[in-house]
Parts: structure tokens; C-alpha cells; sequence
């Protein structure tokens, strides 16, 4: 195990690596504790670079802020510490929305949320989109790519700080801003999590924090997910249940968001993760060894906490499988979500407009689909996701354009 330090950056003489040791408590948690200067300020000035570990430079897994460095010093992220004066801080002032009776989800991505040719930004997002998202009917956006991901092309599903918001749309602030505004309008705003897995970074994410290929994940290859090319969480662990149940509490309090779309649901109830593997909707699918029970006993957990605390909170599986009970409370023993994606619908949609004339559309196909789901588990029934829309295929507007164009070529040319 590393010897736990924090290094601070002294500019003439360069890193200190040993001047600011960790104490080691109980249940892998380390203390250090800075004294005020003697006017009251903080020894750590705002902004101030961080590293952790003597053998190894880490970031923090709790850090708060963290941006990529100038391309001259390389791409592994710096941490920073986020301490801005009172003065600087946002402070919320609008309460969150009442839990509306039926959802209207729009699934938003800051960074692409623009026409101009650059990552969007959270001011961008919150001036210019929120009022449109408002004006076409909607009650509720769901935030996608928050958590800080090095990789921007992973669409922020390969985090490496979880406790860190995405600095390449701006601030701490600048996010706690937009999420008040869109209280102020009346929607309600979720947050897209990712507690199935984690990036394989090092450097400036959690994998071998402790030089190990353990610590937060299993050893081995239960340990990565083989399609994802990332790392799978040791839920069978205190400390990763303790981080990962404060990392929702801590944007529950500190960005308000009301609620959460949990990523990868299927991923963590199965030892297979859901490659490869059927679901026919029969028990058998399900209640087998073929359960990961740690995973399971983590989304209870994770459930309990936030309805615990937060009385109108929301929370949505992202699973495939249909795992009955997936929407039912956990006093009942399930698994506690509000709500579970209707995943299936949005894909039939780009199949039936892909491959399928309208006049050849088997309609008892389409009611089947849109009616496949468990009585008494609420479902979230989307025409298109993210899922589709973007990754590798179109939106239902563009395809609507090419089949349009498409039959309007052959009527010119049977004329």
C-alpha cells in the first residue's frame, strides 16, 4: 500500500513529496489536517495544483476539480483545488421542483449542445437551451457527460473523477448556475451515473491508486469489462460502498440534481454483464448463480440512501434484461428504482425506419413492444435515445429527411 501524502507545488524548489503526510484511520480512510494561516486564510490558495501518493502521483478519487493540462505538458489531468472566496461562490436560489406524476425527458450533452464549432459550454447551455428545452414541453433534462472523463470521445462513460464535474464546459459554479436556472423554469434535472465501471486510467483515475490492480475493483478478469475496455467495481467492499454512496449524496447536496439515470444497470447485475446473454423474460433468466449479488445488494443500497433522504427524488435503471422487481421498493426485497428504460422501443423505431417500408410495418409487432414490460414496474418509454441518435445512427428527424428524399428521387423518376 502507498504511503499516503499530499505533494504541494513549490514552485522554485519544485514537488515536496514528503512534507505533508496522511494519518491512516479505520476502514481505508486517511486524515490530514492543514491549519489556517494566522490571518484565517487557507494554507491551499484556490486553484492550487495537488498530488497524491510519495512512490506514485495520483489524483485524488475525491477531487473536486480537475482540467487538462496545456498540450506542452502532456494530457494527464491536474487536480486543482476548488476553493473559490465567497464572493465567487454560486449560491441556489430556487428550490427543487416537485416530482412531477409523468416524466417528459430530454437527454441533454453540454458539450455538444451548440452549433458553433467548439465544446459547448455550462453558460452556453443554460442561457440559450434551457428556454428551448422549456418551450418544446418538456418537464425534465437529463444531464449527460457530467463526471470528469479524460476521454471525451467515451461521452463521459469512461469517468476517471467521480467526484469531479467536467471543466471542459467550465466551472463548478457555472454548473450549480445551471441547474438552479432550470429549477427556475420548472424542470426537473437528473444526472446520467456511472457507478458500473470506471476508466482504465491511472495517472488521473482510480485504476492501481494503491499499485495494485485491485483497491476500488476486483483483481482479475471479474474485474474488466471486456466489450468496455474498462474497470468493474468491488461492490462486496466498505470502502467503494462508502465512496460510491457519498459521490451520490454529494451531487444530491452540492448541484442539487434531483435524481439519477443509473449507466449500465445489466452490467452490474450479472457475473456475465449481460454479453451474450439472452433474457426471455422467464424467472429462470434471472434467479439463478448467474446474479451478482454484490451488484445487486449496491443498487439496494444506492436506492435506499437516496429515498431515504430525499423524498421526491427519481431514479432510473438503464437495463436491458428486464430484472423483475427492478422498479419495486426495497422493502419488498427489489431493487427500489422509480423506473426502468424501455430500451427496446427506441431501437425498434431505427430498425422499422432503416429497414422496414411504412406500409410493411407489422403492427402487432410495434404494440407488443410498446406494451413489454412488467406490471406494476413503471417504465420510461423514449422514441430515441442517446443510444441511437448518436451513437452510430441518426436521429428519427434525420431519418425521416432520407426517407423522404429517397421517395421523392423515385417519384421523379417514375415521371
Amino acid at each position: 500500500v502507498l504511503s499516503h501524502c499530499v505533494a504541494l507545488d513549490v514552485w522554485v524548489y519544485g514537488w515536496n513529496r514528503d512534507s505533508h503526510p496522511y494519518k491512516k484511520l479505520d476502514y481505508g480512510k486517511w486524515e490530514l489536517i492543514l491549519p489556517p494561516n494566522s490571518d484565517g486564510s487557507p494554507v491551499i490558495k484556490h486553484l492550487s495544483e495537488l498530488k497524491y501518493g510519495s512512490k506514485e502521483d495520483r489524483l485524488s478519487p475525491y477531487a473536486t476539480y480537475v482540467e487538462e493540462p496545456p498540450k506542452h505538458e502532456g494530457t494527464i489531468y491536474k487536480q486543482k483545488l476548488w476553493n473559490p472566496p465567497q464572493t465567487e461562490r454560486y449560491v441556489f436560489k430556487h428550490s427543487k421542483v416537485p416530482r412531477p406524476k409523468s416524466l417528459r425527458i430530454y437527454e441533454c450533452h453540454v458539450g455538444i449542445a451548440t452549433s458553433e464549432l467548439k465544446v459547448g459550454s455550462y453558460d452556453n447551455f443554460t442561457d440559450n437551451i434551457i428556454p428551448r428545452i422549456v418551450k418544446q414541453g418538456y418537464n425534465c433534462i437529463q444531464l449527460m457527460a457530467i463526471m470528469e472523463h479524460a476521454y471525451y470521445a467515451s461521452f463521459g462513460y469512461q469517468v476517471t473523477s467521480f467526484f469531479a464535474v467536467s471543466s471542459r464546459y467550465g466551472t463548478p459554479e457555472q454548473l450549480k448556475r445551471l441547474v438552479d436556472v432550470a429549477h427556475e423554469f420548472g424542470l426537473v434535472v437528473l444526472l446520467d451515473l456511472v457507478h458500473s465501471h470506471a476508466s482504465k486510467n491511472v495517472m488521473d483515475g482510480l485504476n492501481r491508486f494503491d499499485g495494485t490492480e485491485a483497491g476500488f475493483f476486483h483483481a482479475g478478469p471479474r474485474g474488466e469489462h471486456s466489450l468496455w475496455d474498462s474497470r468493474l467495481f468491488n461492490y462486496s467492499e466498505f470502502e467503494v460502498l462508502r465512496f460510491l454512496l457519498s459521490n451520490i449524496r454529494w451531487y444530491m447536496e452540492e448541484y442539487q440534481f434531483d435524481g439519477f439515470r443509473f449507466d449500465g444497470v445489466t452490467s452490474m447485475l450479472y457475473h456475465s454483464r449481460g454479453i451474450a446473454q439472452g433474457f426471455g423474460g422467464h424467472y429462470d433468466d434471472y434467479f439463478s448463480l448467474g446474479v451478482d449479488t454484490e451488484g445487486v445488494v449496491y443498487l439496494m443500497l444506492a436506492n435506499y440512501v437516496i429515498h431515504s433522504l430525499y423524498k421526491d427524488a427519481i431514479t432510473i435503471a438503464e437495463d436491458v434484461s428486464g430484472m423483475p422487481g427492478t422498479c419495486r421498493p426495497v422493502t419488498e426485497g427489489c431493487l427500489g428504482f422509480d423506473y426502468r428504460l424501455a430500451m427496446a422501443i427506441p431501437d425498434m423505431w431505427i430498425k422499422l425506419l432503416k429497414h422496414t417500408s411504412d406500409e410493411n410495418w407489422n403492427m402487432g409487432d410495434i404494440v407488443h413492444t410498446l406494451t413489454n414490460r412488467r406490471w406494476m414496474e413503471p417504465n420510461i418509454a423514449y422514441a430515441e435515445s442517446h443510444d441511437q441518435a448518436l451513437v452510430g445512427d441518426k436521429t428519427i428527424a434525420f431519418w425521416y429527411v432520407t426517407i423522404v428524399t429517397s421517395k421523392s428521387m423515385l417519384l421523379r423518376q417514375k415521371n
